[in-house]
């Protein structure tokens, strides 16, 4: 069978070669972010990532190609294009045989990642846990994804609409290790403490890549997530986040918000009632992680 999976040049040459990659996502500028900021974003994304040396793999489905390095002109295409749908591992199939383009979510990022041979990536915040999810069972695919591909993966935790205690619980039924950089508090995505307590910690690049050559030689395949938290001058002021968050949440429930329509809507009132410094504070989260990333890609090229 011929393998769907295209792999840019640049890319795999650098895998072949030993030299840094990271993995950047696509679903951050085809759904997160509006236009034309969206391109603007994934462009500086990529100009930062090669700035330190690093080659960006930027990844996602272009007109049913599931592609690891997308070129500018792709990238442009997926920001400006109606129809893209949002793509998780088990859409991607779907997507290639209908000829879809789509942005991929972390699970298929991840996945795509991995069959390319890049081992790091970076994204702004993980799915996790719903909240309500004891009934609804709403858990994203994102953690049991990670939990079989040896990746480090640089977050700034989970968005603080999920669950995070119970995210955390399920981390460790999944076996994902997760340390925080530099910060014993778990993330809250827009604020940089969630009020959940991290038991390790990681100083630099280069204890993260300590910690990954032990994993492979143990031969544990399992995602070490990074907790990168925003900086404090940086996020959302914890009492405003504090109160739309609670606003947003009985909204929905007026609403009958529920399922897959929960987080948008959550969001998109995030947004709104905050004046659009939600929005701001997602782009510079994002821009750490990216930096982030490829301080450790490098590191763990460095130590190859």
């Amino acid at each position: 069978m011929t393998d769907p999976l295209v792999v840019a040049p640049a890319v795999r040459e650098a895998v072949a070669a030993g030299t840094p990659v990271l993995a950047l996502e696509s679903t951050i500028f085809t759904h997160g972010l509006p236009r034309p900021r969206n391109l603007q974003v994934a462009i500086e994304a990529e100009a930062l990532v090669r700035a330190r040396g690093v080659v960006p793999a930027t990844i996602g489905v272009v007109d049913g190609r599931p592609t690891v390095g997308l070129s500018p002109a792709e990238i442009e295409q997926l920001s400006s294009s109606h129809g893209v749908v949002k793509a998780s591992v088990r859409d991607v199939p779907i997507a290639a045989a209908k000829h879809l383009s789509a942005g991929t979510t972390v699970a298929a990022t991840a996945y795509l990642a991995a069959r390319a041979g890049v081992k790091v990536f970076s994204t702004g915040g993980l799915g996790g846990v719903h909240r309500g999810a004891p009934e609804t069972f709403d858990e994203s695919a994102d953690l049991l994804t990670l939990a079989g591909l040896p990746l480090v993966v640089v977050s700034a935790g989970v968005k603080s609409i999920l669950d995070i205690p119970l995210t955390l619980e399920r981390l460790e039924t999944l076996n994902l290790a997760v340390v925080g950089y530099r910060t014993h508090d778990y993330p809250g995505f827009y604020i940089a403490d969630s009020g959940q307590d991290l038991e390790y910690s990681v100083d630099s690049a280069e204890e993260v890549a300590a910690i990954v050559r032990a994993r492979d030689g143990l031969g544990i395949r399992s995602t070490l997530l990074v907790a990168n938290p925003i900086a404090a001058d940086r996020q959302l002021d914890p009492a405003l986040h504090d109160d739309v968050l609670s606003r947003a949440l009985a909204a929905a429930a007026t609403q009958g918000v529920s399922g897959h329509d929960t987080t948008p809507f959550l969001l998109d009132f995030l947004q709104r009632e905050t004046g659009g410094r939600s929005l701001d504070v997602n782009v510079e989260v994002y821009r750490g992680n990216v930096e982030l990333g490829a301080a450790i890609a490098r590191a763990l090229s460095e130590a190859r």
